[in-house]
């Protein structure tokens, strides 16, 4: 089969997005599919993979994306050579998607992985603040109802969708994480870091953000501290807030037990993972948290906030536990899975055991079978004059 990956933004961007849409382009390959990706910008960069497509286009502000309203005639008609297309972009890529693929009728397929209702400012920043719902509640219930199929990584999510309107049919197929580097990441590596086993690890990995409140995250900290020894916090990452955040960690007196690691490569993120002894995240704007799904693979309890995302993957009580959006429960909980080592070893083994559901194995045998039905009616489709006159105009066009 040969499939088309559309995305409004690819690698060196890193994203979870990115990550996944690597991580399942190679798992389709490793099961024989030809996979393409279709993306904008960054044309001198060196792929580390076989068939990126890269067209130019208008870098906007300095959120890592490009502005471009087509592809050239030459990608247009690769596009059009594929069995199936699979957005995970709605905007740019996603209109592209349909302009493109319904007069061929190739089937579209669309994956809905962030909260854009929260996100709106950072990914629609050129509409003003207020237009920013009414603008999602116009647009993606028809964009919606023109794709052959709508999937959502969480239950959660979507439930937001239907919120916004979206009255097409979703399947529910969570994005695949690569369970085996984690499983087999060596754990004992402390020293090379400089913390000892009396030390207890808290880890965050992912983009130090505003949208990841992660000042409500040092303030909670700050208190468990307080009534916790030898208790460190690894902030692994980078991003827009590093510097407040350091600052507010000075602010607190908690700047000698956060470590602000940096950007971490992908490859290296296991290995941080194994060492330490929880996993914590304040954010409440996650649609399918990887973070999340990748420390419980580890063996990592979680800690984090009620809400879409973390919410549909942590079980409270038996793979973590979940707060309110309040600073003194977070804390409290924190503390508790903090002091009682033995509830940390048994959430642990609890969430490795309930990680294996987003094996990308199993995720990718689900979305395939997706896949195959849809090119199935399609196949049925293609035929009579009416798509042969379609398709002989497409390419002049």
């Amino acid at each position: 089969m040969r499939i088309g990956m559309m995305v409004d933004v690819y690698k060196p961007h890193i994203s979870g997005i990115t990550n996944y849409v690597s991580l399942n382009k190679r798992t389709l390959e490793q099961a024989g599919h030809e996979v393409y990706i279709f993306t904008f910008g960054d044309l001198d960069h060196a792929d580390d993979e076989t068939r990126v497509v890269r067209s130019p286009g208008f870098p906007i502000v300095d959120t890592g994306y490009y502005l471009n309203f087509s592809h050239s005639r030459k990608v247009k008609t690769l596009i059009q050579s594929m069995d199936l297309v699979h957005v995970h972009h709605p905007f740019l890529s996603g209109r592209l998607a349909l302009h493109y693929c319904r007069p061929m009728r190739i089937p579209v397929v669309f994956t809905n992985h962030t909260r854009y209702d929260l996100y709106a400012q950072t990914y629609l920043p050129l509409l003003p603040e207020g237009v920013s719902e009414t603008f999602l509640q116009a647009y993606l219930p028809p964009f919606c109802a023109g794709v052959d199929l709508v999937i959502s990584p969480s239950a959660g999510m979507a439930g937001v969708l239907r919120s916004l309107g979206v009255n097409s049919p979703i399947e529910i197929v969570p994005n695949g994480v690569e369970l085996k580097r984690y499983h087999q990441a060596c754990d004992d590596c402390r020293t090379e870091f400089g913390f000892t086993e009396n030390d207890i690890l808290l880890v965050y990995s992912g983009r130090l953000a505003p949208e990841k409140n992660l000042g409500f995250l040092l303030h909670a900290f700050a208190g468990t501290s307080e009534a916790v020894d030898h208790l460190h916090l690894l902030l692994l990452g980078s991003g827009p807030e590093e510097e407040n955040l350091k600052m507010l960690a000075a602010e607190l007196g908690i700047n000698k037990q956060v470590h602000f690691t940096g950007m971490i490569e992908y490859h290296d993120i296991p290995r941080y993972l194994a060492m330490c002894d929880l996993f914590v995240t304040a954010s409440v704007t996650e649609v399918h948290p990887l973070s999340v799904i990748e420390a419980m693979a580890s063996g990592l309890p979680v800690v984090g906030v009620r809400s879409v995302g973390v919410g549909d993957t942590v079980e409270d009580g038996v793979t973590g536990f979940l707060s309110s959006n309040n600073q003194a429960a977070f804390a409290a909980k924190l503390t508790r899975l903090c002091i009682e080592k033995s509830v940390r070893k048994k959430m642990g083994a609890a969430a490795r055991k309930a990680s294996e559901k987003y094996a990308i194995e199993r995720t990718t045998r689900i979305m395939l079978s997706h896949y195959e039905h849809l090119v199935s009616d399609a196949g049925h489709r293609q035929h009579g004059i009416r798509y042969r006159l379609r398709s002989l105009l497409e390419r002049f066009r």
